[in-house]
């Protein structure tokens, strides 16, 4: 191979391809075919021990490392070599040790510890060994020396300071441009503090503020709670099973020989001694008692079920002590011996053992059903809705609301990951509840409006959740009010529910934004139940009535003007009216002039009218108004006319800055002056209806309307007319008629030769297209025939060449 083929090597570099490197193989025994293979690793192994022996790599595990502290061996500082000395004053030598006194005290003689000497003075030493007294007086007399020098220099130190001091005096004297003290005559003024050092002395003995606590987290005050709840529910538990007091009666002596290991004896089985008239008595009875005193967890459990079985057993036992107790005054009258009277004293004593322990029995049982009754710390969230009624029916509304607030706090959404979905799902359980309590008879309106509450928390909680499950039911209510006009042709106002989950949107949803994802919908849905709803009984115009109170509700920011209001109030105030005439108005769907349910609203009995009083009215006679009396439904209509008049009341304060709001208000106006039968009414409802007339009338109209006139507008008087010429177009100023014909039969010739150009230009293009379609149909046509032609030469052709094949195949 020549160097040629190598282009991209360097010139020096073929030099190299003469050199040979030689590798040699330094394995022991690689080449040496006696020893086996199992010998030459054996003795490969031993040479590379021999060679690490006695080498100390960082990188070994099995060494033992070396300790510092401070960039000093531990080793060294454990030898005591630095002694403090307690005569130095000086802080930049303290703790330091001489090397002499370390030899001198732990050293014997200054053996190992003694202090290095050049190597001049090494060789006399080594002649020349000092004696420990030698070392020992050396040592002193050295210590004496530099104390005695580090007292002249501190000395000296304070004269220059205090000299220092003199001549600072003089000199500051000088610099103030004052006079000295004993030069002064009298006194003089010292000068006044400024504002400036006021300030500054007042600062420096202001409170300083001091660091406070650092705020916690949500997540923190969430874990808390639980904590909190968790051991309290754990508390509850122990006094609800009895363990709570037994703990309390157990011995919490701790012997000397305790290895504290947490093992504790069931049962002590250990006899107590004691004496009684001299003589060593070990008491069983007591013994045994006192182990059942100190039984442990179970022992409430064993005495209940104990007491059961043998519970006519224990009354014989009460009433043999209640005998006892009574007989106690004749045994000690009969009695008179030493040892009856023993006998009555242990029999008084248990019987007290026995009465202080029924007592306890029984606190202890009222405390374990107190704890049983209290209501649990710690709830899980309910997976459905069953699960959610389970836990609330058959409670108290505080209770209610308590069980709820612990399942928030027990379930936070930081605490675990899925008690977010959970909580989710507890709006919409606890919205589905609260539409049960609206639906029962009667109503448990004081329920609902307190659990508001907790469903406003859920729901800042989680927005989206919330309002995907409103939404959800408004839904289901309008498709099931479009199915009821396709079946029926007309609706129904809803039940309770759903005129309190209205009343709930607007808590819990702004009602003020121009759209909204729940309350526009909402509002859609009232609208439509004050125009597709037909009025047929009185429930219907409470329902009505409160739809448009809750309407209200949610314009009153807003102020967004709403006709189905208009128009429904107005429709109630038409039947309210007797036998009508002329109108003057237009009544909307869903009202009529005439028929069935014009009159739904007219009072005409004059007893009811006096002993009306005004009155809100409750959401339940929704549901039980079928129930009331003739004069019940009366004073119901007259309040349904008093809300009615507070309601367009209310709407001409809203409404009032409109442009056109009387043309809106007008046909509400015309039936309050002339149709509706005010003078039969009471008086407070005279009043409400004289109220409502001031409210319209004293509204300013905040727009004129146009006008045409009448007669058409004089003009000025001009006195001297200006006469303008006025020039046709082409004509010169300054030229005579002669010259201005002559000009125009020029123009005149110029346009005839224009129009005379263009229109043979317009002939000659027509001549020209006929002539090339008469050419092109030529075209055509002579080239149909030449191919008609040579269509049938091939023709011919064929048959001629096919006669010929005939001709030579025979």
């Amino acid at each position: 191979l020549g160097f040629s083929q190598f282009p991209w090597l360097p010139p020096h570099r073929h030099l190299l391809w003469d050199k040979s490197n030689v590798f040699k193989d330094k394995r022991f025994g690689e080449y040496d075919t006696k020893i086996s293979p199992e010998e030459k690793m054996m003795k490969r192994f031993a040479m590379e021990r021999q060679q690490n022996y006695g080498k100390k790599s960082i990188y070994n595990l099995n060494e033992d490392e070396e300790l510092t502290h401070y960039g000093q061996s531990l080793a060294d500082i454990e030898k005591l070599n630095d002694i403090v000395d307690s005569d130095s004053d000086d802080t930049e030598e303290k703790g330091i040790l001489s090397a002499e006194l370390t030899a001198a005290h732990f050293g014997g003689g200054g053996g190992l510890l003694r202090r290095k000497a050049p190597m001049g003075q090494q060789d006399e030493e080594e002649e020349k060994p000092k004696s420990r007294k030698e070392l020992i007086e050396e040592l002193i007399t050295k210590s004496k020396q530099e104390k005695r020098e580090r007292q002249m220099q501190r000395e000296n130190a304070m004269e220059l300071t205090e000299k220092l001091d003199s001549e600072w005096k003089d000199i500051q004297a000088l610099l103030a441009h004052k006079t000295p003290k004993s030069e002064r005559t009298g006194k003089e003024e010292t000068p006044k503090p400024d504002e400036y050092d006021k300030m500054v002395r007042e600062l420096g003995f202001e409170m300083k503020a001091q660091p406070s606590d650092r705020m916690k987290t949500e997540e923190e005050f969430a874990k808390e709670e639980q904590e909190r709840l968790q051991k309290l529910e754990a508390d509850r538990l122990r006094r609800m099973h009895g363990i709570d007091e037994q703990e309390k009666k157990k011995p919490k002596h701790m012997s000397a020989d305790d290895l504290a290991d947490g093992f504790i004896l069931d049962k002590d089985d250990r006899c107590l001694l004691s004496y009684k008239d001299g003589k060593m008595n070990v008491g069983n009875e007591e013994r045994v008692e006192e182990n059942q005193e100190e039984d442990g967890e179970n022992g409430g459990n064993e005495r209940e079920e104990e007491s059961e079985p043998g519970s006519e057993d224990a009354e014989e036992a009460t009433a043999e002590e209640i005998d006892a107790i009574d007989s106690h005054s004749d045994l000690e009258s009969d009695t008179g011996s030493d040892e009856e009277a023993s006998e009555n004293e242990e029999e008084k004593k248990k019987h007290k053992r026995n009465k202080k322990k029924l007592q306890e029995e029984v606190e202890q049982n009222a405390k374990i059903e107190a704890a049983r009754s209290e209501l649990p710390y710690t709830f899980a969230a309910p997976e459905s809705y069953e699960k959610l009624k389970s836990l609330l029916s058959g409670r108290t509304m505080e209770q209610q609301l308590v069980v709820l607030e612990r399942i928030q706090k027990c379930n936070h959404p930081s605490l675990e990951v899925g008690n977010k979905a959970k909580l989710e799902k507890l709006f919409g359980f606890l919205l589905e509840y609260i539409g049960e309590l609206a639906t029962v008879e009667p109503p448990e309106v004081k329920t609902i409006d307190k659990l508001v509450l907790p469903l406003y928390h859920l729901c800042q909680m989680f927005p989206d959740a919330a309002s995907n499950s409103v939404k959800l039911v408004f839904q289901d209510a309008a498709h099931d009010m479009e199915e009821m006009i396709e079946v029926k042709g007309r609706a129904a106002f809803p039940v309770l529910d759903m005129l309190i989950y209205l009343k709930i949107t607007k808590i819990l949803f702004p009602a003020s934004d121009y759209w909204h994802p729940v309350v526009t919908p909402a509002l859609v849905y009232m609208s439509q139940l004050l125009t597709k709803c037909p009025i047929a009984t009185l429930q219907d115009v409470v329902k009505g009535l409160f739809v448009c109170c809750l309407f209200l509700d949610y314009v009153s920011l807003s102020q967004r003007f709403a006709p189905e209001l208009i128009n429904f109030l107005l429709g109630i105030l038409h039947i309210a009216t007797p036998k009508k005439g002329v109108l003057g108005y237009t009544l909307v769907h869903p009202f009529r002039p005439l028929g069935k349910n014009s009159e739904q609203l007219l009072v005409q009995d004059k007893e009811d009218m006096e002993t009306w009083q005004k009155q809100n009215l409750p959401l339940h006679i929704m549901t039980r108004l079928t129930e009331s009396s003739k004069m019940e439904m009366n004073h119901i209509k007259l309040s349904c006319i008093a809300l009615c008049f507070d309601l367009i009341k209310r709407c001409a304060a809203l409404y009032g800055l409109l442009p056109s709001f009387h043309e809106i208000m007008q046909p509400i106006r015309g039936v309050l002056t002339e149709h509706l039968p005010v003078s039969r009414y009471p008086k407070h409802l005279q009043e409400l209806h004289q109220n409502v007339m001031k409210e319209l009338e004293n509204k300013e109209k905040h727009y004129y309307p146009l006008v045409c006139e009448k007669k058409k507008p004089v003009p000025l008087k001009l006195y001297t007319p200006k006469i303008v010429k006025v020039l046709e177009f082409g004509r010169k100023q300054g030229a005579n008629k002669e010259e201005q014909e002559r000009q125009r039969l020029i123009h005149k010739h110029k346009r005839e030769f224009k129009g005379a150009v263009r229109e043979i230009r317009k002939d000659n293009q027509f001549l020209a297209r006929m002539q090339l379609s008469e050419t092109m149909d030529r075209d055509a046509d002579r080239k149909r025939r030449v191919k008609q032609l040579f269509n049938s030469l091939a023709t011919q052709e064929g048959e001629w060449k096919a006669m010929k094949r005939k001709k030579f195949k025979r």
